[in-house]
């Protein structure tokens, strides 16, 4: 008699990552202790052991709920029982910039990136289901975003470590990394529900922590579960989260190849700025773009390339919105002598001497 279907849908969605792995490869669970990550971290401990994989755990303590140093303890100690090995925890320091579902995120991969360079992981596996992604793609909807919010979180990405990151690691006494680093992600539950990874963990005797954050209707994306979703499902019938999860998959490769297009544009309008240049302070804007090349894209890829601009100079991917972008985009297409465009994060956008320039605000312009 074969395992739970459910426990055999997760184990599947886990095998079919370690199956691009090298082999002997160190792979990560990050678990918080909810269903959704607990599932995925019995599923990993499973597979492993018999892809010939080491498997290991990492839990992430926010320290946003009192006992949260316990919990994240417990968590620690369920999957060792799994036989994750290593298995550990780490707290962090969450901050304000973006508000705090976006401050929590940053911090909590700030934290995932050092486990995994310190443990040389091939690559971090993350919890997130079809609900998840069908969620993602409403909050994008609401905000008015384009086709990269609607094609939802992709099933696999990178994240390059910030300088910061590299120098503490590179310290006396911590693991060398070479330039550049960049830790790899996978969400093996994207095609999966919420209902499929609870059932799993019942099966397989686990014990979810249900996060008391998951109920709280301050978060946007709780309202966006709990509310919103269950109303199209009245008004609209069955199916409407795997239809969403659907779309994205769909503009998923066009975003790729648009975004593919947008790195290339990126790298022609890139200006280095020149030490003393006034027009191009690294301390003010260090990040500085030729107006007559961006004025020339598809406006597809100009917005691209100005996302990515604003990002790289330091406003947070979570809360930069297309809004934003639009506003931006006007400094080279319907330029009028508008003094300067604020970004969140506390970034600036201005152009000046044909350059358009981002940089901190508080640098002046």
């Amino acid at each position: 008699m074969g395992p739970d279907p459910a426990v055999a849908a997760v184990r599947l969605a886990v095998r079919r990552v370690l199956a691009g792995q090298p082999p002997g490869a160190m792979v990560l669970a990050a678990c918080s202790g909810g269903a959704d990550s607990l599932a995925l971290a019995g599923a990993l401990a499973f597979e492993a052991a018999r892809s010939g994989h080491h498997a290991g755990g990492v839990t992430v303590d926010h320290g946003l709920q009192e006992g949260s140093a316990g919990r994240a303890e417990a968590v620690v100690r369920v999957m060792a029982g799994l036989g994750l090995d290593p298995a550990g925890s780490v707290a962090v320091t969450v901050g304000e910039r973006g508000g705090p579902e976006n401050a929590a995120r940053e911090a909590r991969y700030a934290a995932l990136d050092e486990a995994a360079v310190r443990l040389n992981a091939s690559v971090v596996l993350l919890g997130h289901t079809r609900d998840d992604q069908a969620e993602t793609v409403l909050l994008g909807l609401a905000r008015g975003s384009g086709t990269r919010s609607l094609a939802g979180m992709p099933p696999e990405f990178a994240r390059r470590l910030p300088s910061s990151l590299r120098e503490r690691l590179d310290a006396p006494g911590a693991v060398e990394v070479s330039e550049p680093v960049a830790v790899r992600y996978a969400r093996p539950l994207l095609d999966l529900d919420r209902a499929t990874t609870r059932r799993a963990c019942l099966a397989m005797g686990l014990d979810p922590w249900d996060d008391p954050h998951n109920d709280d209707p301050a978060y946007t994306r709780v309202r966006v579960r709990h509310e919103v979703l269950p109303a199209l499902e009245n008004a609209l019938g069955p199916g409407v989260a795997e239809a969403l999860a659907r779309t994205a998959r769909l503009l998923r490769d066009d975003a790729e190849a648009l975004d593919a297009y947008a790195a290339r544009a990126y790298a022609d309008c890139e200006i280095a700025a020149a030490p003393g240049d006034p027009a191009a302070d690294a301390a003010t804007a260090p990040v500085a773009l030729r107006v007559a090349d961006l004025a020339e894209l598809p406006r597809a890829v100009r917005t691209r390339v100005l996302r990515t601009a604003a990002i790289r100079a330091g406003s947070p991917p979570g809360t930069l919105a297309a809004v934003h972008v639009e506003e931006v985009d006007r400094l080279v297409t319907a330029w009028r002598g508008q003094r300067r465009v604020d970004l969140p994060g506390g970034v600036r956008a201005f152009r000046r001497h044909e350059k358009l320039l981002f940089g901190p605000a508080d640098a002046g312009s």
